[in-house]
């Protein structure tokens, strides 16, 4: 059985597994409680007991499973159809169920592979010049011309980025006035950097490579692990770079939305 719930607390979400699907709940819970009509939270509960959470949060889905718990078959296509219910533009979850949500979701939905990354430091943090704390409008100049999604979302973007950096759950890097990366949440730990974008202009320069390199010495060196997610054919870019490949998930992207 799936149900929307407001019962939801910092305790409750310790419960779920360490994932990526879980710091993004605890994040969204964390930025905005449970009080916004764009994020509803709901639990997937099987034979009276809880056995995941949900989060919806404007057009995104995510899902992760309580430690030790199993969504069975039948939950699983319980999921399937509120899937298909409520339209999200993507949904993630973990491998081993997202690829039976993919096939069940088949006529609205395909799977799309990417790769987690996590960033192996040297200890030698370069001497480039950073901007911690740049103007959001500079960043998003940047990112309208790398994402269409963002571009005719400004007012959206702007009002939930701020919101975010602002409770300490997100902060964005700007290198000169052409690249950018936005940590998108800072949650147990763990750092998931973003939106990294150049302008048309400057690309091929390697200005994202040396701005994602600093922010993984210079998070690693705040105590953070610094993780990214990206398409399988990047692996060899990303580890140039410092990071590691260590997972594969599968995202379920609307198909209409392409």
């Amino acid at each position: 059985m799936i149900y929307e719930t407001k019962e939801i607390s910092s305790e409750l979400l310790s419960g779920l597994k360490p994932n990526n699907y879980t710091r993004r709940i605890k994040s969204h819970f964390a930025a905005y409680g449970t009080g916004y009509d764009f994020l509803r939270f709901f639990a997937a509960e099987d034979n009276g007991e809880k056995v995941g959470i949900i989060s919806l949060f404007n057009s995104s889905m995510m899902i992760s499973t309580f430690k030790d718990k199993k969504f069975s078959d039948k939950l699983l296509s319980e999921l399937a159809g509120f899937i298909c219910m409520n339209k999200p533009a993507a949904v993630e979850f973990e491998v081993e169920y997202s690829k039976k949500l993919a096939q069940l979701t088949f006529d609205e939905y395909k799977g799309d592979k990417r790769t987690e990354f996590s960033f192996v430091a040297k200890n030698d943090l370069p001497p480039l010049d950073v901007d911690e704390l740049p103007k959001l409008d500079d960043v998003f100049k940047i990112l309208a011309t790398c994402f269409p999604s963002i571009k005719n979302s400004y007012e959206l973007w702007l009002t939930d980025t701020s919101h975010r950096v602002r409770r300490g759950l997100s902060q964005s890097f700007l290198l000169g006035d052409y690249t950018t990366a936005t940590i998108q949440y800072i949650i147990d730990g763990v750092a998931l950097v973003g939106h990294v974008g150049t302008i048309p202009e400057e690309r091929g320069k390697f200005h994202a490579r040396q701005l994602l390199y600093w922010i993984g010495e210079k998070l690693t060196q705040d105590g953070f692990q610094v993780r990214l997610f990206a398409r399988p054919h990047r692996v060899s870019y990303y580890e140039e770079i410092g990071f590691k490949a260590c997972g594969i998930d599968l995202v379920l992207e609307r198909k209409d939305n392409e």
